[in-house]
């Protein structure tokens, strides 16, 4: 079975940025223009609305799970801070797949809603 530390970083991150708002991210100059022309706007994958409010109710466990297990590592000798490491992961690998998606599924949403407006509108809605 594969470690799934640097998934879980990842999609930590990726559900942080899921806060900023996508505007922000399009203030910034392309260093080039596009090389095809877009088409009709359009979700890269289609999600479910189902697999969304999972990916959503997902992300608030993820991070309640960080939170928790930050103050912890924050109190303890550097000695128990791998165990935490790993009772952490376990735990947020848990709170993804008790929503019905797997891993990959999960980080899968989160850069398809990094990468599309309507997307991560759409799983910002469920956040809230």
């Amino acid at each position: 079975m594969r470690s799934t530390t640097g998934s879980f970083v990842l999609a930590l991150a990726a559900a942080g940025l899921l806060l900023v708002p996508v505007a922000h991210a399009q203030n910034e100059s392309p260093a080039k223009p596009p090389m095809t022309t877009p088409g009709p706007k359009s979700a890269p994958e289609n999600i479910s609305d189902q697999k969304l409010d999972a990916a959503a109710a997902a992300i608030k466990r993820v991070s309640d799970i960080k939170v928790t297990y930050d103050a912890k590592v924050a109190m303890v000798p550097e000695a128990e801070k791998a165990r935490l490491a790993g009772e952490a992961e376990q735990a947020m690998t848990k709170a993804v797949i008790d929503q019905g998606l797997s891993v990959d599924e999960y980080l899968s949403i989160l850069r398809v809603a990094r990468a599309d407006p309507a997307v991560h509108d759409q799983l910002t809605k469920r956040l809230k």
